[in-house]
């Protein structure tokens, strides 16, 4: 199954701030927030949803086709993602314009404060997905992650007509589009990924119910943070998903991509949604456990022993068979 994924490459800039910004915060004077945060750490890391979420099926052997755009600083970056299995021949370089960045903020309750510059980005309009298509020899599912706004909707419509399956997940895309947008993307969807707050905004802006949205989609995928995942289809049962144990919180930053990156997996090697959510919840474990999006290391052993603890022995023995 060949599975391109869409969406923001950047560079992230990860700074921790030791308090908690809610202790700074004066009720009264919020329409006036003037605040500056003394950090103790600042790590500069690979990032972007795409990128982030390409890491993770590469590490998983899943093979994933990188679709975005970014500036002419990315030959470092391009060379990294190709060393671990990700095919980056569909990234467009920009020829005035830096690979985007994200700056972000984690206070001592793991709240998060962050800004996004689009850079590069923004040409990921120009992108079409035919030739990539073409390139590879055909598409089997498009994952259309937070990009360039107009990008997503380009891609959107392109996978309508050309009969191609696609994954709506707006991510930090949504808090800006407006109803209309939303109800665009959402449409025929074959997944729609969002956590449970965006879950709520996505009904919220679109005026649909639960039960229109599941109308719509082909399987509606919540991540539930620590609770693990829960997954839904019109006329079918609920599947919920418990989180592995962690073993530390050590940043909270990409694990909503590292859970993608899982389930996209999954459905690569023709698993079932339970076991690709199981896989996700996994992949998911060990970013959370570790500084940096891209920074974890997954070495089948230790993987295929703790997938094991949480899932048990059957559902390991499946995934070992795909795991490279």
């Amino acid at each position: 199954m060949r599975i391109a994924v869409s969406g923001s490459i950047a560079h992230d800039h990860l700074m921790t701030f030791p308090g908690r910004f809610a202790d700074q915060l004066v009720g009264d004077q919020l329409h006036t927030v003037s605040l500056s945060f003394l950090v103790d750490s600042l790590e500069v890391r690979r990032g972007g949803v795409a990128a982030n979420i390409c890491f993770g099926m590469g590490q998983l052997g899943a093979s994933p086709i990188l679709v975005g755009a970014a500036g002419a600083d990315f030959e470092e970056y391009r060379a990294w993602l190709d060393r671990h299995g990700v095919d980056t021949a569909s990234v467009r370089i920009s020829e005035l314009l830096h690979t985007a960045r994200f700056v972000c903020t984690t206070d001592a309750a793991h709240n998060q404060i962050g800004s996004f510059y689009t850079g590069a980005m923004s040409e990921a309009r120009l992108i079409e997905l035919q030739s990539v298509a073409r390139r590879v020899g055909g598409l089997d599912l498009v994952h259309i992650g937070a990009d360039d706004p107009e990008a997503m909707l380009r891609h959107t419509e392109e996978c309508r007509t050309r009969g191609i399956p696609f994954a709506a997940d707006f991510s930090q895309q949504l808090a800006r589009m407006e109803g209309e947008e939303i109800r665009t993307l959402t449409e025929g969807a074959a997944y729609l990924f969002h956590n449970e707050y965006e879950k709520a905004l996505v009904e919220s802006k679109t005026g649909w119910s639960a039960d229109e949205v599941l109308a719509r989609v082909g399987t509606r995928v919540t991540t539930l943070g620590p609770r693990g995942v829960r997954i839904e289809r019109a006329g079918r049962e609920t599947i919920e998903v418990a989180a592995p144990q962690e073993e530390a919180k050590a940043d909270p930053t990409g694990v909503g991509d590292a859970f993608r990156a899982g389930f996209l997996a999954g459905l690569a090697w023709g698993t079932s949604l339970e076991r690709s959510a199981q896989v996700g919840c996994m992949v998911a474990t060990l970013v959370i456990e570790t500084v940096g999006t891209q920074e974890y290391t997954l070495h089948r052993g230790p993987f295929m022993e703790r997938f094991a603890k949480a899932y048990g022995m059957d559902a390991a023995d499946e995934v070992r068979a795909h795991l490279r």
